[in-house]
C-alpha cells in the first residue's frame, strides 16, 4: 500500500470515474487503474463496482480512512513549515452562504496580509450539507448555524443574529420597522421548509402559526425572492448587507430568537498549523466586523 495507491482511490470515488480521475491527477486512465487494482489485490476485496463506478461497502471504508491518511500527511509538511516560521498549505473552509456574503471578502484581505501562503478552498454550502463534509474528511473546519449535537463535532459559538423580514417595498408589512409574530402571522411569508433548523426554531418560537407563501431551501434565494417582489421572507439579518441595494424594506420581528452561528470542528483530530492560523483570522476578522453588521452580536468569549 503506498499514498499513490491511496491518491487515485480518492480520486476516483471524488470524480466517480477512472477517467476523470485521471484528468484530475494529471496522469493516464491505465495508471489510475494500475493503483487501484494493486491496493484492491493487497487488501484482497473490490474496492469500486466497475459497472457503476461506484464505491463497494469496504471500498467506502478504506476512502474514509486514506482522506484521514492524507490529511495527515498534508498536516505534517504544514507543521514542519511552520516550525520554520512559514505557515504554508492548504486548508478546506466551509461556510453557510448568508455569513459567507459578508465574512468571506474580510477573511481573504486580512489572509492575504497575514498568511499569503495559506491556499484557503472555501464550499458554499447549507449546515446539513457541510456537517457530513466534515466529518468525512472532506473540511478542516466550517462556520455554521448553531446548535449541532455531534459528539465527533467540537463547536464554538461566535456570534448570533435577528430573525427578520425582509418585505418588497409595495407590500403592506413593508410601512412598519418592526412586528409582533402575531402581525407576521396575518401575512404569508416565504420560509425555509420544515426540518430545517432555522425554520424548527421559528416554528417552536410562534407555535408554527405562520403560512408559508413558499417553503425554499436556501436563505440566500429566500431574500432574493423578496427583493425581486414574490413575497415577505424571514431571514437571518446576514441576509441582507447594507451594501446590498433594492427596494426591500427590513423589518424587525419581536418574539424571534436569535440564529447562532459558531465554528465546528472534527473532535478526535488535531488541526495543522494552516488551520489554526484561519480559525484564529477569523475570530480576529469577527471580533473586529461583526458589530458593523446591523442585525449581529458578538458571542465570542475567550
Amino acid at each position: 500500500m503506498d499514498l499513490r495507491q491511496l491518491r487515485a482511490l480518492l480520486a476516483v470515488a471524488e470524480h466517480q470515474s477512472f477517467s476523470a480521475a485521471a484528468r484530475s491527477l494529471h496522469t493516464v486512465q491505465s495508471n489510475v487503474s494500475t493503483h487501484v487494482a494493486r491496493l484492491e489485490r493487497e487488501l484482497e476485496v473490490t474496492l469500486i463496482d466497475r459497472s457503476s463506478g461506484e464505491l463497494t461497502a469496504e471500498g467506502v471504508l478504506v476512502v474514509d480512512r486514506a482522506r484521514r491518511v492524507l490529511g495527515e500527511m498534508q498536516a505534517i509538511e504544514a507543521d514542519v513549515a511552520a516550525a520554520r516560521d512559514d505557515i504554508r498549505g492548504e486548508v478546506r473552509l466551509g461556510m453557510i452562504g448568508t455569513t459567507g456574503r459578508w465574512l468571506l471578502p474580510l477573511l481573504l484581505d486580512t489572509l492575504a496580509d497575514t498568511y499569503p501562503n495559506i491556499r484557503l478552498i472555501v464550499t458554499d454550502a447549507t449546515t446539513t450539507s457541510l456537517l457530513p463534509q466534515l466529518l468525512a474528511d472532506q473540511l478542516d473546519g466550517a462556520v455554521v448555524q448553531l446548535p449541532l449535537r455531534d459528539p465527533d463535532v467540537e463547536a464554538e459559538q461566535f456570534f448570533d443574529e435577528e430573525r427578520i423580514v425582509v418585505a418588497p417595498a409595495d407590500h403592506p408589512l413593508a410601512a412598519a420597522t418592526s412586528i409582533s409574530t402575531d402581525e407576521l402571522a396575518a401575512h404569508p411569508v416565504l420560509l425555509p421548509p420544515q426540518g430545517n433548523a432555522f425554520r424548527d426554531a421559528v416554528d417552536r418560537d410562534t407555535d408554527s402559526a405562520l403560512t408559508p407563501l413558499a417553503e425554499v431551501d436556501g436563505m440566500r434565494l429566500l431574500a432574493s425572492l423578496a427583493f425581486q417582489g414574490f413575497g415577505p421572507a424571514l431571514v437571518p439579518a446576514s441576509a441582507t448587507p447594507q451594501w446590498l441595494a433594492g427596494d426591500y424594506r427590513r423589518i424587525r420581528v419581536d418574539g424571534l430568537s436569535r440564529r447562532e452561528v459558531g465554528y465546528i470542528r472534527r473532535r478526535r483530530t488535531t488541526p495543522s498549523a494552516p488551520t489554526r492560523a484561519v480559525h484564529e483570522t477569523l475570530r480576529d476578522v469577527i471580533r473586529r466586523e461583526v458589530t458593523r453588521q446591523d442585525g449581529l452580536h458578538l458571542t465570542i468569549t475567550d
